[in-house]
């Protein structure tokens, strides 16, 4: 039987959730930012992508894996939008092109903040040159971690949170039905397992020779990225898919379907 081919996102906060995986005989990975594995997953050029939580709006038909995700309550650190001068005199916003999830979040919540709509447009995630060209800037993943201690800057994770009161899914994995059986579903869960268990190694291993920054690292996956989906975190998914809805960002609210499901 062929591997089921997996769309990984090569990001700090994934690192649990997939370095299990890489010596299981029944997956073969395939790494790239968040928005190349969803236009993977799109093409079928995977089987099974850990995808941008707004692309399961986008792509209809796809079954969610049970209880994995990439998550949050709160500060987030690896999603910020950084800005010069008061946020909310924000005219222009620079949105960094690794991103689709967060992309939608940034129009989300600053249109529930400003009460307007800024005018946005898509860079490379060059922190300097994103804020030569536009009053703020949205930057992800590890790009975010390395300007974390830059200010001014708002932390979507955090804002989220304030604005709701509910955990965000950033990521999950998801395909079309069938991609992956109850076997795979088992093995991917155990997986997770078996990287949170290991957090302090894989983030030593993820910066090596670089004490600093392994313990920042094992204090993010531990403290701010949350890997489970449960009912609090079905609940906030559902809230960002009727918000992302209401501006036009998603042809609409999709139903939660898992892998599983009849």
């Amino acid at each position: 039987m062929a591997a089921c081919r997996l769309g990984v996102v090569g990001y700090l906060n994934s690192v649990p959730l997939v370095a299990g995986l890489g010596a299981d005989a029944r997956f073969e990975l395939r790494r790239a930012v968040p928005s190349r594995v969803a236009d993977w997953l799109a093409s079928g050029e995977v089987d099974l992508g850990l995808i941008p939580a707004v692309e399961y709006a986008r792509q209809p038909g796809l079954r969610i894996v049970p209880g994995l995700a990439i998550g949050s309550r709160g500060p987030v650190r690896s999603v910020l939008l950084f800005h010069r001068g008061d946020l909310d005199a924000v005219r222009r916003v620079a949105l960094d092109t690794s991103s689709r999830t967060s992309v939608a979040l940034t129009r989300v919540l600053l249109h529930a903040r400003l009460g307007r709509e800024p005018e946005y447009v898509a860079a490379a995630p060059d922190l300097d040159a994103m804020l030569a060209q536009a009053d703020a800037a949205l930057v992800i993943g590890d790009v975010a971690l390395e300007h974390e201690d830059a200010a001014p800057k708002l932390d979507l994770g955090a804002e989220w949170t304030r604005q709701t009161g509910l955990p965000f899914v950033w990521a999950f994995w998801a395909g079309r039905p069938g991609a992956v059986d109850a076997a795979g579903v088992l093995a991917m869960q155990a997986a997770l397992r078996r990287g949170l268990e290991s957090i302090d190694a894989l983030a030593a291993d993820y910066n090596p020779g670089d004490a600093g920054r392994a313990a920042r690292n094992a204090a993010y996956l531990r403290e701010n990225i949350r890997y489970t989906m449960g009912e609090d975190e079905l609940r906030g998914l559902r809230e960002y898919y009727r918000r992302v809805a209401a501006l036009g960002l998603v042809p609409e609210v999709p139903e939660i379907r898992f892998h599983g499901d009849r």
